[in-house]
């Protein structure tokens, strides 16, 4: 069970976790106001959610140091035109030894409450073999809208956006979202992301609460590539 491959964002994906070289990801800004620490972003935290979220992932790195993790490729395209208060993503997942092969393909509405809390939606797309391995302006994305997705209800993960280490931690909620992979009943998702990884961690409990698939000694951790 150790080595199940991870869901991503049942939703999307924790151990509280380092960024590169395992060293905490900490703003150099002294002060703890979150309009100062955003300024010298030089963007809100809206916009860097976004920056976070969209890219190529490999948990690469850690499959190496430890042969409980596989080597996961995830793709976040952004699709559609997003708003000050939401923007769309394309997600694949996939094997690193079959990147022509996701074995999970979505797509997240990313939505803002306010200035620090933040909510994805996870969907469904009809057909989406014919999406795998489309860039980010390839028609196929027209032909499809946002009311033809198919919502996970109660998978959807918030974010809350930690100015101090500018950094989003965040996950499902409690028994809310349904699975019936592997004799599970619900599942969880755990996530923490900056703009240089994202740490997912996705299990899977039966009735009884016993974890019945996911990562036991905690998430993946995905690099972004440069």
């Amino acid at each position: 069970m150790n080595k199940s491959i991870p869901v991503i964002f049942i939703a999307l994906i924790s151990v509280l976790a380092s960024c590169r070289n395992n060293q905490p990801f900490v703003s150099t800004e002294t002060t703890e106001s979150s309009e100062s620490l955003q300024q010298g972003r030089k963007m809100d935290s809206f916009t860097y959610l976004k920056k976070c979220m969209q890219g190529d992932f490999s948990s690469e790195e850690q499959s190496l140091n430890d042969s409980d993790y596989f080597d996961i490729r995830l793709r976040m395209v952004p699709i559609w035109q997003s708003s000050p208060e939401q923007f769309y993503l394309y997600v694949e997942q996939a094997m690193s030894t079959a990147l022509e092969k996701p074995y999970r393909i979505r797509v997240y509405r990313v939505v803002k409450k306010d200035n620090e809390n933040f909510t994805s939606y996870i969907y469904k797309l009809r057909d989406p073999s014919r999406f795998i391995g489309k860039k980010i302006n390839d028609p196929v994305f027209e032909t499809i809208i946002p009311d033809s997705l198919q919502m996970l209800e109660g998978c959807e993960v918030n974010l809350k956006f930690d100015a101090t280490k500018w950094e989003f931690n965040g996950g499902t909620g409690e028994k809310t979202c349904p699975s019936e992979r592997s004799g599970a009943s619900w599942a969880t998702s755990k996530v923490t992301m900056n703009d240089e990884r994202m740490i997912s961690w996705d299990q899977g409990w039966d009735n009884q609460g016993k974890q019945v698939w996911g990562a036991v000694k905690g998430g993946y951790i995905f690099k972004k590539n440069e």
